[in-house]
């Protein structure tokens, strides 16, 4: 679908400022110019003057730009967990204990006349003392059960100092671990006195007996929560937090006495009283309001009828209808609706006061706070929110509210004023309700608020406050006639980046988001899945509760509709991925759902971010999963990835290739079938990976190398045995035995076994020159065949090991690949097939790639250390002088291999000379990194002789070994941006905008000054005999070459590149060849904007640096040309290394050499074009492009 075109007609479009989500797509992880090559001539300009065409620096692509090429941390700045509460409360159990003794005033009050009567809307002199107790203490208990109906309540009116011990201890014991509130009113006892005790009666109604705090903290235990509606209330506040430390201390000297003893009896837990919640309607010198108008029980009515309050205190407040003149207050007792139906006046008063309330905690009180008092447990939120209301109106009567925890000031919050408009246009039309039955118009409050919080994310970033209506936005989620609006609106504010998504988590918005999910409406799902995936990229916790509530099986129903876009499903299947990565339950319910073959079924979508994620929930799906690998074994999951392995884009590759490798390592039960199919993928993987130009593709070789190793053990300890033997067998002179030197032995690396040949062939060179065709095709010849064979005919010297016979190697990549530099010892007595891991992990030792490097020595040093673990193990330890080193690197010490099926002669000889190097603790750099595990070297030399049986084994049971954070770095894309509107529109205001210019404009003057400079020379008044001046540095230099807009000259070294600038070396750098290679090429790439520097070396293998100016960090590297031999190892064959020509327009490097053909390398997808053949027995002496026309020279003097 085209980006101008409007969605399909079978899905409802979003509104108008949410078309991100009806059409525009997410960009890819790729250039979006990586279709311009060659030939494209969209970008031109045409002079009709002289009829050229002409390049602007606005039109040529970029390459090596991409995010995989930024060496960034994976790692996504998330705070897990944060918004969860670890223990969720509820209060189970409610004492209502009332202290009025109707009819007899307290004698330490003298109360105006008249003054407030009523308690729960209730006047006590309307009816007979008992009656009107036993009334008012049911409207008490009725209004908590609004808030909480589920929690059991016990009344105690007017009791004695017995009966509330009995009241909280038996509340207490019910309750257990949950909380308790004790809500106490003293409008006919005394003051609390300044020792800490409220009043209550004796059984004759004769004495008012005091009731020490200290006792009732005792009974009441904790959690609990006291609410105190009496004079004076602050100095109960006082006194508890006195009265619990005292608790606390008694604790602690309980503990030093009855310790020591035997016998003693358990202590009871230590008490937390100090954490228990307290509301007071007063401070500790306040009087309760008096005015008769107002209930005498006005903090308890703020707290249980909200609602009835606060439009009563508007409408007084307002001189009895100044603002709304036609309404009363008996109007008000005619309010139509109920509080639960949000369409109702009634409820909408309800829920604009929750959404206020809500927002002015959430924008005043710390997070942790918020979240103890207003999402831990459900009573308790609806209090803490009444409470607000009850400090507005009680500061507005001279009394001032106390907490425990103390809340900051919020009486005078803006968002009250915002409550009063919403209260005042709603009380406007209670006369035309009530008078001519007219229907309610709904508030325009969530509206406004929705607009606001708009216009805040238009210049909204995490350096601004946070917007003050995201717990309204919360709230809007409700309304279904708003709900769109909201869930756009939520979408764009987490798109803002993980800080947004933990704010959002820390108001709530998490079980809404989780309700929705039961919704039908298909108008609904790019919202939602965009918001699961932003909160899944944050906190992958999440994964279970989806799974729990059987909400995945609506991001299944996603990823089957027709009517989603690309970037729909791809939000969908990362959120499943999410769902089954490392939870073995979400895997079981991904597997009964059919996600193998839903995901089979949508590979054929082109979208590239699709196609990788799809790879990657498969291969995260069936992860050590063996009914996953079954169902997707039966649906040829297999064979539909492999159709991936040649996709353009490299993370598509990398993806197929990982979810290839955890396939292989899902088989927990080897059968002959299992084996043959593994073994299937393996050599195709190696056929068509080997060679891939992206780091982040052959990452995930080695990774699926490994679990190939791994699944055959023996077979690859046996070969690396035989290997072992024939590299000692070469070390001639030195030892025939297992002993090294010092006593130390170390495995012969690739690079080594290379550079041992030809020091051989040099001392003698047996045969006439011959060579194998080399690259990794030469898998492919190798076939099934037991013995290489030498072609007859070659252009490369032959480098003759001795000791081998007629066997001929060669000193090059491709020779590792196919093992062709071992013997037949090595090469007729093993399977191909097994001969291929091991060539291809040889060739990845030697990659240009420091961190591939490193993997695949590491690989290949496991090998090892199980193989002289297994030979010490049948031979005994006397044959090691010492065991120090073996055991520092062994990872895994297996016992003695049975003799493998797989060798077609007897088993060599189990000796061998060397041991691995020393494997370093980690490796890191950017977009991956990869985790080695050691724990040996910090135990004695004994304890590790003693475990020699003993592999180092991770928690989960498995050895560790080599990893990539390729996913981790994937799933960064989900929590940076993603909405783009206009991604084609450019930011004219920005500073990379401004930088960019910057650079054309001195560009454009440089071409200018060249031009000039190159009509002087024709018309012959330049000059090209001026010395500017002469720089000396340590080496021969090998290679120039001058950045096109810049006055830098990079120079070659044997493996050093230097940048000299303004006559000096400014900055110089390693450029990480081989011992045996130097650099033969220098070329710059993206020299119009900030340059890229391309180095080739001798052994065909390319290297890309970034910042050379400064701080050189190499971007990517790969191997242009593995049949190139390094010149040093070329013997007397002329050898001119590895020649580079680079197309900006393009986007191609051409390299050559030594080598039938001339390589075309596409620098977007990071693979081969193709070869055009040289036709020529010559080495390639130079390169050079130039308007699509490439010019070779020979060194035999042709020109093609």
């Amino acid at each position: 679908m085209s980006r101008g075109e409007p969605p399909p007609p079978t899905l409802p479009q979003a509104p108008a400022r949410s078309g991100w989500l009806g059409f525009l797509p997410v960009s890819a992880l790729e250039d979006n110019l990586r279709n311009i090559n060659l030939e494209t001539e969209e970008a031109l300009e045409v002079d009709e003057e002289d009829d050229e065409l002409v390049f602007t620096f606005d039109d040529l692509p970029l390459v090596f730009s991409c995010p995989r090429h930024w060496q960034a941390d994976p790692a996504v700045d998330m705070i897990m967990q944060t918004w969860r509460m670890r223990e969720r409360m509820k209060t189970v159990s409610v004492a209502l204990v009332i202290c009025l003794n109707v009819g007899v005033d307290p004698p330490d009050v003298t109360k105006t006349q008249p003054c407030a009567r009523q308690e729960c809307w209730v006047d006590p002199l309307s009816l007979n003392p008992q009656r009107a107790l036993e009334t008012i203490g049911g409207n008490l208990q009725r209004q908590y059960e609004r808030w909480q109906p589920r929690a059991r309540y016990r009344q105690s009116l007017d009791p004695t100092v017995e009966e509330v011990r009995r009241l909280a201890t038996g509340l207490r014991r019910s309750a257990r671990e949950e909380r308790v509130l004790f809500h106490y009113n003293g409008h006919g006892v005394p003051r609390p006195t300044a020792n800490g005790e409220i009043w209550v009666f004796n059984r004759s109604y004769t004495q008012y007996i005091p009731l020490s705090i200290y006792d009732l903290q005792s009974w009441m235990g904790s959690p609990s929560i006291y609410v105190y509606d009496c004079n004076n209330a602050g100095i109960i506040v006082d006194s508890f937090k006195n009265f619990a430390e005292q608790h606390e201390r008694e604790y602690v000297e309980q503990v030093r006495a009855g310790g020591p003893q035997a016998g003693a009896a358990e202590l009871p837990p230590p008490p937390s009283l100090r954490n228990c919640i307290q509301l007071a309607a007063c401070s500790k010198d306040q009087l309760l309001p008096m005015n008769p108008d107002l209930p005498a029980d006005l903090f308890t009515a703020c707290l249980t009828t909200p609602i009835k309050v606060a439009l009563r205190w508007f409408v007084m407040k307002n001189d009895l209808g100044h603002l709304a003149p036609q309404v009363k207050l008996e109007h008000l007792e005619k309010i139509p609706g109920q509080f639960g139906d949000r369409r109702t006046m009634l409820g909408e008063l309800n829920w604009i006061f929750t959404a206020i309330t809500d927002t002015i905690a959430w924008n005043t009180l710390p997070r942790d706070t918020f979240q103890k008092l207003f999402r831990q447990d459900l009573l308790v939120a609806s209090l803490f929110r009444n409470f607000l209301l009850a400090e507005r109106i009680m500061k507005s009567n001279d009394c001032t509210p106390v907490s425990q925890p103390k809340l900051p000031p919020t009486h005078q919050h803006p968002m009250w004023e915002a409550w009063d408009l919403a209260v005042d246009i709603c009380l406007a039309q209670l006369k035309n309700i009530l008078g001519e039955d007219r229907t309610y118009v709904p508030s325009s409050f969530f509206e406004e608020q929705l607009t606001a919080f708009e216009v805040w994310l238009s210049h909204g970033c995490e350096e601004r406050s946070p917007p003050e209506q995201l717990p309204i936005v919360l709230q809007v989620l409700l309304s279904q006639a708003h709900r769109l609006r909201a869930l756009d609106l939520l979408g764009r504010f987490l798109d803002l980046g993980p800080w947004a998504v933990n704010l959002a988590l820390s108001v709530g918005i998490f079980p809404y988001v989780l309700k929705l999910l039961q919704s039908s409406a298909r108008e609904l799902r790019p919202l939602l899945v965009f918001i699961w995936a932003k909160i899944l990229a944050v906190d992958s916790s999440c994964q279970q509760d989806l799974v729990r509530d059987q909400s995945h099986k609506y991001f299944l129903t996603v990823l089957q509709d027709p009517a989603m876009l690309p970037q729909h499903k791809t939000w969908a299947v990362f959120v499943l991925y999410s769902v089954v990565q490392g939870y073995k339950q979400g895997q079981d319910e991904a597997v009964a759902g059919n996600l193998i073959s839903i995901c089979i079924n949508e590979m054929e979508e082109a979208d590239p971010v699709f196609k990788q994620w799809l790879a990657i929930c498969l291969g995260t799906l069936w992860d050590k999963h063996e009914e996953a690998r079954l169902r997707a074994t039966r649906c040829n999951a297999p064979e539909s990835l492999e159709a991936l392995l040649v996709d353009p884009a490299p993370e598509v590759r990398a993806a197929a290739v990982y979810a290839l490798g955890t396939f292989i390592n899902s088989c927990s039960e080897r059968t002959e079938h299992a084996n043959t199919l593994d073994q299937n993928i393996a050599t195709r993987l190696l056929q068509k990976m080997l060679e891939d130009g992206s780091p982040l593709v052959r990452k995930e070789l080695v990774v699926t190398m490994q679990y190939v190793v791994n699944s055959f053990p023996n077979n690859f300890i046996s070969l690396m045995r035989a290997i072992a033997e024939e590299d000692e067998s070469a070390s001639a002179g030195t030892s025939s035995t297992m002993l090294g030197k010092a006593g130390s032995m170390t495995r012969v690396s690739s690079e080594d076994k290379l550079s041992r040949q030809m020091m051989k062939q040099r001392r003698s060179v047996v045969g006439v020159p011959q060579s194998l065709s080399g690259s990794v095709t030469e898998l492919n010849r190798m076939g099934d065949s037991s013995i290489l064979t030498t072609p007859k005919r070659g252009r490369k010297s032959v480098i003759g090991l001795a000791g081998v016979g007629t066997q001929h190697h060669v000193a090059s990549l491709a020779s590792l690949a196919s093992m062709a530099c071992y013997g037949p010892e090595v090469t007729t007595k093993f399977k191909p097939f097994y001969l291929k891991v091991v060539g291809g992990l040889m060739v990845l030792e030697r990659d240009p790639d420091s961190e591939v490097g490193t993997m695949a020595r590491q690989v290949l040093d496991t090998i090892y250390n199980k193989m002289v673990v297994a030979e010490r193990d049948r031979q005994g330890s006397g044959v090691f002088r010492s065991l120090s080193q073996a055991e520092l690197h062994s990872v895994s010490a297996p016992g003695s291999p049975a003799k493998p099926s797989f060798l077609l002669g007897e088993s060599p000889p189990g000796h061998n000379t060397t041991l691995p190097a020393s494997f370093s603790k980690s490796v890191t750099g950017g977009q991956h990194s990869l985790t080695v595990p050691s724990d040996l070297a910090s135990k004695p030399a004994q304890a590790r002789m003693a475990r020699s049986n003993v592999s180092d084994i991770a928690e989960d049971g498995q050895e560790q070994g080599v990893r990539t954070t390729f996913l981790a770095w994937s799933a960064k894309h989900f929590s940076s941006k993603l909405m783009k509107l206009g991604e084609d529109m450019i930011d004219m205001e920005s500073e990379e905008y401004w930088a960019k210019q910057w650079l054309y404009e001195r560009n454009e003057k440089i071409k200018q000054r060249a031009t000039a400079e190159r009509n002087s020379m024709e018309e012959g008044s330049g000059r090209l005999d001026v010395q500017l001046g002469v720089v000396k540095i340590g080496q021969a230099p090998s290679v120039l070459a001058y950045s096109p807009y810049t006055s830098s000259l990079a120079v070659a070294t044997r493996d050093s590149i230097l940048l000299v600038r303004d006559k000096e070396v400014s900055t110089s750098w390693g450029n990480g060849n081989s011992r045996v290679s130097q650099i033969s090429s220098l070329e710059f790439c993206n020299s119009h904007e900030r340059g890229l520097l391309v180095a080739g070396s001798d052994d065909g293998c390319v290297r890309v640096w970034r910042g050379w100016e400064d701080t050189p960090h190499l971007v990517t590297g790969w191997s242009l040309l593995p049949e190139l031999v390094p010149q040093s190892l070329a013997g007397s064959r002329v050898s001119h290394g590895l020649q580079l020509a680079w197309s900006q327009t393009g986007q191609m490097l051409v390299g050559a050499g030594d080598a039938k053909t001339v390589r075309l390398w596409d620098c977007s997808a990071e693979v081969r074009l193709g070869d055009l053949p040289t036709q020529s027995d010559s080495c390639v002496t130079a390169l050079d492009m130039d308007k699509g026309v490439l010019a070779a020279s020979f060194g035999d003097g042709q020109i093609k």
